[in-house]
């Protein structure tokens, strides 16, 4: 591996695997450099096993995974298969999880710094902005959702919340638009009173989602005097085919689930003490937590078929229908805490470091998260969420390619070429070992490589001759992408590592 231009001196490795900045190492004049890039510290890296899982379960403990079986069953899977199907991709996801987590423990890097080294200093902003966009459709689907929790508060609370603001506009009442952009108000609160804030609001969030959750499983399944007629049905393909065309798309759109939080993950194991402990938290949280909310999710589907006529799968709908008000208020409130948590976490966290990537200088945190909210809105993530099988073969499917090309050249780069080791400060400096000798400070080598898994993992929603690319989308993307780096690197060497 060739060394880079300012050699290592200006790191220190130390016995436990973590790098950090020797003492004197100024980069705060550097046009990519500012102080919520910047490398965490050894000392600054807190975060423990149970704060790594506490925040899975937090990030999983929401609403899209509680309806995400839904989706798989009405496309024609028994609710057996569905559950499968989720277990499998979370145990497939966490494999480029656990991969890109690692320079982020080891480096103290956020997502967007980690991607310079493959792309170059300048062109990580192209990856860094895929990502953005993606988390900021989330963002917009979460605050939807949350939104909707404070409406169906406020509507079990006064009954003339409703109509308080004049008829429906856009299909919904000015009390529900009204809401929204109140709990979108509030993830901009959190989010500029800084992380140390959001790992409290993730520890404190992911045992009472659960806990009040199981409560709601109890109700259902008393009232019900039993599960329900949900856990009797078999699969029915509805003429999409068979078994297999219905579960390939499904579990690669399991996967493009997390496919968002397989890049950047090193946004927050930046902060953890080892690696042993970021990998075990993930491990034990991710694929168990998925699992259990969605069956979660089927079983009081199944049971709310019997108390109320017909399978509810909208968790806001069945607060709406219960008779209690502290029953609204309490099951909306659980809505509103494990909506939050999951949004902070997932989708603004990234996308602000990742803007603030693109432009050091003038966007810092706050405003990357501010940025965040506003494209969110403009994303109406209301449109998102009106078809769920749209919303798993189109919204999901679709994204999983790009982000699975990005994560294929990253960790072909950080694991195969590169073999784990970094230099640090030139991830800082324009000119350095990560510019790649051009004057746009781009690897187009890794621009390409990510193109062309695009390509061949979007090409089968255009053309029908292809259409197996496109189920397999994510995997497509991933490959491909990671080969045709891999083999790009290698024969152009001169640029190829530092």
């Amino acid at each position: 591996m060739a060394e880079a231009p300012s050699g290592l001196a200006d790191q220190i490795e130390h016995p436990d695997g973590r790098v950090e900045l020797r003492e004197g190492v100024d980069l705060s004049g550097s046009a990519l450099y500012n102080h919520d890039l910047a490398p965490t510290t050894v000392a600054q890296r807190t975060w423990k096993t149970y704060n790594f899982a506490a925040l899975w379960v937090s990030m999983a403990h929401c609403i899209p995974t509680y309806m995400l079986a839904s989706g798989l069953i009405t496309a024609g899977l028994s609710w057996k298969q569905a559950l499968f199907t989720i277990l499998l991709g979370n145990l497939i996801v966490l494999i480029p999880i656990l991969l890109n987590s690692h320079p982020g423990t080891r480096y103290g890097i956020p997502f967007p710094v980690f991607a310079r080294a493959a792309y170059g200093v300048f062109g990580s902003n192209f990856p860094s902005i895929l990502r953005a966009i993606v988390a900021c459709g989330w963002f917009g689907i979460q605050c939807w959702i949350g939104g909707k929790a404070f409406h169906t508060f406020m509507n079990a609370m006064w009954s003339g919340w409703e109509s308080a603001l004049g008829a429906h506009v856009g299909g919904y009442a000015p009390t529900q638009w009204l809401s929204f952009i109140l709990f979108w108000a509030l993830n901009i609160f959190i989010i500029f009173r800084g992380m140390e804030l959001v790992r409290k609001l993730e520890d404190w969030a992911a045992p009472y989602v659960l806990v009040m959750t199981g409560a709601l499983v109890y109700w259902a399944i008393q009232r019900a005097n039993g599960l329900g007629p949900i856990l009797e049905h078999n699969s029915t393909f509805h003429g999409r085919g068979s078994f297999m065309s219905v579960f390939i798309p499904s579990l690669t759109a399991m996967i493009g689930f997390w496919a968002t939080l397989s890049l950047n993950m090193p946004d927050f194991t930046r902060f953890g003490r080892s690696q042993r402990e970021q990998a075990v938290g993930q491990v034990v949280a991710l694929p168990t937590t998925m699992t259990l909310f969605a069956a979660m999710g089927v079983l009081i589907t199944s049971a709310s078929e019997v108390i109320y006529g017909h399978a509810i799968w909208d968790p806001m709908d069945l607060a709406a229908r219960f008779d209690s008000r502290v029953m609204v208020a309490v099951s909306t409130f659980t809505v509103v805490i494990a909506t939050l948590a999951v949004n902070i976490a997932a989708n603004v966290v990234s996308p602000a470091n990742d803007f603030a990537n693109a432009f050091p200088k003038y966007i810092d945190f706050k405003r990357g998260g501010l940025l965040t909210g506003v494209i969110g809105i403009a994303m109406c993530p209301w449109k998102l969420l009106a078809d769920p099988s749209g919303y798993i073969f189109k919204w999901l499917l679709g994204y999983s390619g790009g982000l699975g090309s990005i994560a294929g050249v990253l960790i072909a780069d950080y694991w195969l070429l590169r073999r784990k080791q970094l230099v640090l400060a030139d991830l800082y400096r324009p000119r350095g070992s990560y510019d790649y000798g051009t004057p746009l400070g781009t690897n187009w080598v890794a621009v390409g490589a990510t193109a062309l898994g695009c390509a061949l993992a979007w090409a089968g929603a255009i053309f029908d001759s292809l259409k197996v690319f496109y189920d397999y989308a994510w995997f497509v993307g991933a490959f491909v992408s990671a080969g045709a780096y891999y083999l790009g690197m290698k024969l152009k060497p001169a640029a190829a590592t530092a």
